[in-house]
């Protein structure tokens, strides 16, 4: 991403040529950043709060009778769960830039603008900050994360320590500039530019249970943490003094992580990458399913593989589908079946039981008991499914800033309980 901004800032430099001859002027919007040092502002971006309204609903995550559920980007909201039938919004951790969460022993282990955060909730009403570890969680641009561009006809960027400063702001102000030096904006032979505002602005120990579309994995004593290259791996033996390890680097654009036994299974957008931690502090290759341009979260039942693949958009060429891969030999895993999707996001398994949310298409319920083929069971429609986490008793599934609490009857769900968040 700073490639990107590197390459805006090139193009805004360099049509600030002189002139020869003065030509006519017009007047332009120019947008100067704000800037905050990345320390005050981190200190100022956590807080626990009273229950608030979610802004835009993210992943979820379950630990004993709790539920948190990530404001993308702000936070994440704690849901007591105790009555699955009426489950209660109870605080609010504000925690700018993150989108992840993992738990152990009641540390919360969070992302924040590319810092791991690690939270006590041993007293659920009294959650209490315990640690920071700075720029622990590579590859993660915080340098404008969370300020959207506003609309202009100049960026000039100035000075920017993309190391210590944030962008918390920008100043427009009307200057009168030549036409040349605005119509040089985009002589440049080489370059790519599009309409950068609009494109930017719409991109025994206990352990809870995140969904498919995680980033961060818990498994013993190590959290596996994925940023869009690399496996960023922590000691967590000791949490009061947790060790970072060295990355393991993976492939450009991986998005999830899952795990069966002592093997990962990390989704990308590429494909889906297969690695042993039979040493748990230095993940090993195995293989790699490779499959076209698209979002890939990846679940894994005994002997097979459940990818589902988002094309379009952003998430690239490939057509929608649910992919149903063998990976009875790890070494040399083998597509079996593709299932035509809409625009599925995250999935599960309970048993002989696979969930997908198919988007718009709403949640989707499938017996895979003859697996690789699967029977369509029962669909959820008029909802926007995002993802699911199946539980021991009940599943649950957040879309659209909505919980939703499933009970299991036979080998398909009944509506248990909404939450408007």
């Amino acid at each position: 991403m700073r490639n990107f901004f590197f390459v805006l800032c090139v193009i805004a430099t360099s049509a600030l040529v002189s002139c020869d001859d003065d030509g006519p002027y017009e007047e332009y919007l120019v947008a100067r950043p704000i800037l905050q040092d990345a320390v005050s502002f981190k200190a100022e971006a956590v807080a626990v709060t009273e229950p608030v309204p979610i802004v835009t609903s993210g992943k979820i995550y379950a630990y004993g009778d709790y539920i948190f559920v990530n404001d993308v980007n702000q936070g994440f909201h704690v849901i007591n769960n105790q009555n699955p039938s009426n489950p209660e919004p109870i605080a609010f951790i504000k925690l700018e830039g993150n989108n992840d969460i993992s738990i152990k022993n009641d540390k919360i282990y969070a992302d924040s603008y590319g810092d791991l955060v690690i939270f006590d909730i041993s007293d659920i009403n009294n959650i209490t900050l315990t640690s920071r570890i700075v720029n622990a969680i590579y590859n993660n641009d915080v340098w404008m994360f969370n300020t959207e561009f506003p609309q202009a006809d100049f960026y000039e960027y100035g000075d920017i320590d993309y190391d210590k400063d944030i962008v918390v702001g920008w100043e427009v102000n009307t200057e009168r500039r030549p036409i040349k030096e605005y119509e040089a904006r985009f002589n440049c032979d080489d370059c790519v530019f599009a309409d950068v505002a609009e494109n930017f602005n719409n991109q025994s120990p206990t352990t809870g249970q995140g969904g498919s579309l995680a980033r961060f994995k818990i498994i013993g004593n190590y959290l596996y943490v994925v940023d869009y290259s690399d496996i960023n791996i922590f000691d967590i033996t000791d949490v009061e003094n947790v060790q970072v390890l060295d990355d393991v680097q993976v492939a450009w654009d991986i998005e999830t992580i899952y795990s069966q036994g002592e093997i990962l299974f990390i989704g990308g957008a590429q494909g889906m990458y297969i690695y042993s931690i039979e040493n748990p502090q230095k993940p090993e290759f195995i293989s790699e399913f490779r499959h076209g341009t698209a979002c890939d979260p990846v679940v894994v039942d005994g002997d097979y593989a459940y990818v589902t693949l988002k094309g379009g958009n952003f998430c690239g060429t490939a057509e929608s589908g649910l992919y149903v891969v063998d990976v009875s030999n790890l070494e040399n895993p083998e597509l079996k079946v593709i299932y035509p999707m809409v625009g599925p996001n995250g999935l599960g398994i309970k048993g002989d039981t696979l969930f997908v949310c198919d988007g718009t298409a709403g949640l989707k319920v499938y017996d895979k008991s003859n697996a690789p083929n699967i029977s369509l069971i029962n669909t959820f429609e008029d909802i926007v499914a995002y993802d699911v986490i199946p539980l021991s008793s009940s599943l649950l599934m957040i879309g659209e800033g909505t919980l939703y609490q499933y009970e299991y009857v036979n080998n398909d769900i009944r509506l248990l309980s909404t939450l408007q968040l």
